[in-house]
């Protein structure tokens, strides 16, 4: 049980879940940077200021889920 929660801490699951299509390209970059391929897809990563800076570019298109 220690060593998931060890793999857990510093990091964050993140859910993509508009489209893109209609976005400007710079917001379709950050889609893409952080490491989606398709609609309503959830990915971790690391905790980091960059991630949560990407993040905050496009907090109408990406989701914090935990």
């Amino acid at each position: 049980m220690s060593a998931q929660k060890k793999n857990a801490a510093g990091m964050i699951q993140l859910k993509w879940v508009r489209s893109a299509i209609a976005a400007p390209q710079k917001h379709k970059r950050v889609v893409r940077g952080l490491g989606f391929t398709r609609l309503n897809q959830v990915i971790e990563r690391e905790d980091t200021p960059s991630i949560r800076g990407m993040v905050a570019k496009v907090p109408h298109l990406v989701k914090v889920v935990q």
